[in-house]
This record gives C-alpha cells, sequence and structure tokens, in this order.
C-alpha cells in the first residue's frame, strides 16, 4: 500500500466525458486500498445508469461511492454534495485511507475540495455556474432551464430604459457586483440582479472562481485525447448506450411520471429522447443530438479544468492506464 506525503488528503482524477477516468480511478483507487468518490452530477440518480456511463458493480475493482444516492425526483445541489462527499472523506482519512474523486463536474469538486460557502437553494447551484462562467470569459452562459418570466421582465427593462439605467439599477441594489460588471455587458447585469432577487451575490461568488482555497490538500490529475479521437470515443459510446438499452431506460423512467421538467431529465441523452417520444424530433435524429451536445459539454469541460493550474495533465493517447496510475503513485509519495 503506498503511504502519502504528510498533509495529502485526497486524490482527484478529473477530464472531459469519455476521456477514461473511470477506469483510471478505479485502478488506483484498488491500488490505494481505498474507494472512488464519483463527481458526476446525473450518476447520483438511481435508475439513470445506461445514459450516465455508469459504472456496472461488477466493473469496479473498488468500491464505487455517490452513485446512486437520490432519486431522480428528488433537488439536488453542490451544498448537498459538499456535505455528502465530505462525509466520505472523513470517513475514509479516519480509516487511513486517501480518498480518489473522480468526475467531470468542475463545480461539484470544486464544492467538495476547496473553501466554498454554498447554500441549498432551488437556484443556487445555476446562479454558482453562471457565477464561473462570467470568470471564464470564452464561454457564453446558458440558456435554457434558466429562462423564466422573470428574466423576459428584465430584459423588457433594459430595452425600455436602456442599458446604462439597467447597470444604475444593479448598482443600487448590489454596488459590489456592479461595480465588476460593465454596464455595456447587459446580460450578465441581468443575471446579477436575478441572483440577488434570490439573495445571492454575483460578485462573491465569482470570486470564488479567481483563487481557489484548499479544504483539502488534494493532488489534481487531469485527462485529456486528441480532440478527434475524443469525440470519436463519444459518438461511440452513445451508439453503445443506444445498443445497451438507452431508450428502454428513458420509458422506464417517463412511465414513473417522470418528465423533462426535472433536473435529472434535462440531461444530455435523456432530454432528447423525451422529444423524440414526444414527437419533437425522430429517434436518429435524438441520437445525433446527444452525440453532438456530448462533445459540447466534453469542451466546456476542458475549458473549465484548464483553467486550474493545480492540475497535472496525462495524454491517454500517449499513456497506458497503469502507466499513468504508476505515475500518480509516485507523485502521491513524494507527496
Amino acid at each position: 500500500m503506498v503511504s502519502p506525503g504528510a498533509g495529502l488528503s485526497v486524490v482527484a482524477i478529473v477530464g472531459p466525458t469519455a476521456v477514461g477516468k473511470s477506469g483510471v480511478a478505479d485502478r488506483l483507487a484498488a491500488r490505494l486500498s481505498s474507494e472512488v468518490l464519483s463527481c458526476d452530477a446525473m450518476q447520483i440518480y438511481r435508475g439513470m445508469d445506461i445514459g450516465t456511463a455508469k459504472m456496472a458493480p461488477d466493473e469496479c475493482t473498488a468500491p464505487l461511492r455517490l452513485v446512486d444516492i437520490v432519486e431522480p425526483g428528488v433537488a439536488y445541489s453542490a451544498a448537498l454534495y459538499q456535505a455528502d462527499a465530505r462525509a466520505h472523506v472523513e470517513r475514509l482519512l479516519g480509516e487511513g485511507r486517501l480518498p480518489v474523486f473522480c468526475g467531470g463536474t468542475g463545480l461539484y469538486l470544486k464544492a467538495a475540495l476547496d473553501e466554498m460557502e454554498i447554500i441549498h437553494h432551488s437556484n443556487y447551484i445555476r446562479w454558482m455556474e453562471e457565477a464561473r462562467i462570467a470568470y471564464m470569459d470564452e464561454m457564453d452562459f446558458p440558456s435554457g432551464e434558466l429562462e423564466d418570466d422573470r428574466r423576459a421582465g428584465y430584459q423588457e427593462l433594459a430595452e425600455r430604459i436602456g442599458e446604462k439605467e439597467l447597470h444604475a439599477l444593479l448598482a443600487e441594489r448590489d454596488p459590489e457586483s456592479a461595480a465588476v460588471i460593465h454596464p455595456h455587458n447587459v446580460r450578465r447585469v441581468i443575471r446579477a440582479l436575478e441572483m440577488h432577487d434570490d439573495g445571492v451575490s454575483y460578485a462573491q461568488q465569482k470570486s470564488q472562481f479567481s483563487v481557489p482555497r484548499e479544504h483539502y490538500h488534494a493532488l489534481w490529475f487531469g485527462l485529456t485525447r486528441n480532440r478527434e479521437v475524443l469525440y470519436e470515443r463519444i459518438n461511440l459510446r452513445v451508439d453503445v448506450m443506444f445498443e445497451q438499452g438507452l431508450v428502454d431506460e428513458v420509458r422506464g423512467l417517463m412511465d414513473q411520471g417522470l418528465g423533462d421538467a426535472l433536473t435529472s431529465m434535462q440531461a444530455i441523452g435523456y432530454k432528447e429522447i423525451i422529444d423524440a417520444f414526444n414527437g419533437v424530433t425522430s429517434m436518429d435524429e435524438a441520437r445525433e443530438l446527444i452525440k453532438m451536445r456530448s462533445r459540447r459539454y466534453a469542451k466546456r469541460q476542458l475549458s473549465w479544468f484548464k483553467r486550474d493550474d493545480r492540475i497535472a495533465w496525462f495524454d491517454m493517447d500517449e499513456c497506458t492506464i497503469d502507466e499513468v496510475v504508476a505515475d500518480i503513485l509516485h507523485r502521491i509519495e513524494a507527496a
């Protein structure tokens, strides 16, 4: 068994979807006689197995935790994940074992491993995501589920009074946030107003992504591949999901009364098939949409993780799983 250096509390394996994280994390945890703590915002849901690429129990060498912990109809958040994940970390550390995190949900990882003050609020995880995206200038704010009557109201107000007056309204309500948003950025001003309405400060949340403060001393390792290779792996994975029964899995969830209004059912691979069932698209079109959106998601994941200088990267096109695990074990011993 490898003995980590003093003060090291956690190892994290991160990267885009389909890059090969699960295989590395499972083998590493087995070598450490430890457990894998999943960090996937969709694998937490029971019954969502095929579409989330969840490892089956008989595929795992090491125990896999933080999967299948809530029903798809239950609200979950970064705040709840933080509490759940840290409970497992403290248990494993108390047993003298080094936890191995694995996943691509960057916000959840940051909530678990860094100092972040978060609350379990219906809109909070979405506001955290928007603050994070604001920090990453090359990315756009998400659309879709965030669109509501309140946003439409602020957009109409902006058209009526102009961007300068809208920014002045933000300055009156939340001067700290107004100070970090240019008046011309109407979209971001509206986000900050929405966040303020929910009791969340845009500026304060944005600041949490600029300089990480560790809650646990962790070694972070990222996996990457050539883009074309990664995209082909994603396409193949989607085809395999369909062969394994993804359509029947989604149908079964719908038969339980779970519709696309739920956050869980907005996951890539589920929403598209629900749309096909509802006649919005054909099933063949749904398959292609899943591939396209999965590739875009992988690109966003890489953008998130590449901003974190703590991450040491491995090119999985150039390394085997055993080589990566051996390198990580060496770094753990040297930590």
